[in-house]
């Protein structure tokens, strides 16, 4: 079974291409959907978030904002978010692969935001990079009405320069040229991670 890394900065179209490859059947583990989950009631991290950062409990979950703000600027506190998080995302994405092996499955998607960031790539045979102009992605995520500039400056100074994911990727998708110019691109990418994985013994 082939692991493709998808992953490409914030307003880049990742999600969007994501789906994409879920439309054409493709098994996609979602890590921000992971993390969701777990700070949802009952989730595995509501627990041991809920000691270190009682502020954040409402209603039997985690409080993602009240989180965030918890932790930004706080490089002891986010240490100690990610010491937490990490391993029971890392759980998720195991059980994610052992589902597909089970499943046969020639290739999956891998949709993780800070993929490079992490070290997530070295568990990849490939890696897709979702890109589109800096213009273009600052347009995308301010007019969303989520978040400032300064909110979308400091996301951007923790993720690694789109430059930089997109030398080190094995395949960059464009988002710039409109939905059909991404899913030639996509199309192709699973065309050949199919015939590579049917070719591998």
């Amino acid at each position: 079974m082939i692991v493709l890394g998808l992953t490409g900065s914030i307003g880049m179209g990742k999600s969007t291409t994501a789906n994409m490859f879920r439309e054409r059947n493709i098994l996609v583990y979602d890590a921000d959907a992971a993390v969701h989950e777990l700070y949802e009631a009952g989730g595995a991290a509501v627990g041991p978030l809920s000691e270190r950062f009682p502020e954040a409990h409402k209603n039997g979950g985690i409080d993602r904002a009240i989180l965030r703000d918890l932790v930004v600027g706080k490089p002891e506190a986010m240490s100690d978010l990610e010491a937490i998080v990490h391993p029971l995302v890392g759980q998720t994405q195991l059980a994610f692969r052992q589902s597909a092996l089970e499943a046969k499955a020639l290739f999956v998607v891998l949709d993780i935001p800070l993929l490079y960031e992490t070290g997530g790539d070295q568990r990849c045979d490939y890696v897709a990079v979702v890109t589109a102009p800096a213009s273009v992605q600052r347009e995308r995520v301010l007019s969303r009405g989520a978040m400032d500039e300064a909110e979308f400056e400091t996301i951007l100074a923790k993720q690694m320069s789109d430059a930089d994911k997109r030398a080190k990727a094995d395949f960059v998708i464009s988002t710039a040229f409109g939905l059909s110019f991404t899913e030639s691109h996509v199309e192709a990418i699973i065309a050949l991670m199919t015939e590579l994985a049917t070719e591998t013994p």
